[in-house]
């Protein structure tokens, strides 16, 4: 979690507030989405998460793609921004955010796929067809709207 989103916290507890933050569809050469599957969520979703203070919002896909899967990009192809009451999301330990989600593809991907934090129980590249059925609903709705 950011230092930012943690200062936030102690100060308004679990209340709502909004997140900026980064999300990154990744594509293999079989025609395969990468996901992720979160440990605080115990669902699958696509990587990604908060900007940092002094970051930009594609730094923030960059960052996050390699904290979460050990990959990197060429280029960050700008897809969209999400946002609204649909982007509200309650975690497990009862915090709520309303998130405003920027929305990159990442293109000529290298590395290892590796997890590197706590963030991640397991990564997995999957079928468009075939996705696992415990899909984050923010999730569902990039890959339904960008990739379907």
């Amino acid at each position: 979690m950011a230092e930012y989103i943690k200062e936030m916290r102690e100060l308004i507890g679990s209340r709502p507030f909004i997140m900026v933050g980064s999300t990154v569809i990744v594509i293999n050469d079989k025609k395969e989405i990468l996901l992720q599957h979160r440990s605080d969520t115990d669902e699958w979703g696509l990587p990604g998460g908060a900007m940092e203070i002094g970051e930009s919002l594609e730094q923030t896909a960059e960052r996050e793609l390699f904290e979460e899967t050990g990959l990197k990009a060429e280029n960050f192809k700008f897809l969209d921004v999400l946002s609204g009451k649909d982007f509200y999301f309650q975690y497990p330990n009862g915090d709520e955010v309303y998130n405003v989600i920027c929305v990159y593809l990442a293109e000529g991907t290298s590395g290892v796929l590796s997890i590197n934090d706590d963030e991640s129980l397991n990564l997995k590249y999957f079928n468009i067809g075939e996705l696992p059925p415990h899909i984050d609903e923010r999730a569902r709705f990039i890959i339904n709207k960008h990739i379907i």
